[in-house]
């Protein structure tokens, strides 16, 4: 059995959402003993920093919040698709030959693992490649970008998704991981009432032992 951590480190320094200054982590440590060495770490972040889930709420007005995704859809089999030859944005076409049926969850693998392009034009997923996997009735989708779209003025990447009930995971690091099928561990942290939350995601390989 072999683990991959396919999380992004959060850090001062760490890649955020088209480089804006006003999404960068913002760490405050502070003695808590006047006479020992005891410290704590306070941070500043958005929900939507590094790898993390996005729940409807994120776009819809109403929309169910984090606590609406449970346990099962996010520790469960999945699929790493490797999508490194795609240019700019994945679309249909790009996913008709995949082979993806109903209740996967799908990761997609891009140039954004590998190559300097997050904070900027980074590989996206279209409305056609979302409309592709709604139409697949697929359980949960996730990319290595920050984003799952990108200057989509009416968000209709994320409104598919939502509409249909998949699970949206962003900001995961796959440049170590082959194309192939995994046990995927990727619960965000259980906090009330909110559109997104940071997540530890891991993926397993040699399935047969779990």
């Amino acid at each position: 059995m072999k683990i991959y951590d396919i999380s992004m480190e959060i850090s001062l320094k760490m890649p955020v959402y088209k480089g804006k200054k006003d999404k960068r982590p913002v760490f405050r440590t502070v003695s808590t003993l006047k006479t020992g060495t005891s410290y704590e770490t306070r941070l500043d972040i958005s929900l939507h920093t590094g790898t993390h889930m996005d729940s409807p709420l994120h776009m819809i007005e109403g929309g169910e919040n984090i606590e609406s995704i449970s346990l099962e859809q996010v520790i469960t089999r999945c699929r790493v698709i490797d999508l490194t030859d795609v240019e700019e944005k994945i679309t249909k076409i790009d996913l008709e030959t995949k082979e993806i049926c109903e209740n996967d969850f799908i990761l997609l693998k891009t140039k954004n693992s590998t190559e300097n392009i997050l904070e900027g034009n980074f590989i996206y997923l279209d409305k056609t490649g979302a409309e592709y996997l709604r139409n697949k009735k697929i359980k949960g989708v996730g990319i290595d970008s920050l984003g799952i779209e990108r200057d989509q003025p009416a968000h209709e990447t994320h409104l598919t998704l939502f509409e249909a009930g998949i699970v949206i995971l962003e900001g995961l690091k796959l440049d170590q991981v082959d194309e192939g099928e995994y046990f995927l561990f990727a619960a965000p942290l259980k906090i009330k009432g909110v559109e997104a939350a940071p997540v530890r995601a891991v993926l397993i390989s040699d399935l047969h032992d779990l």
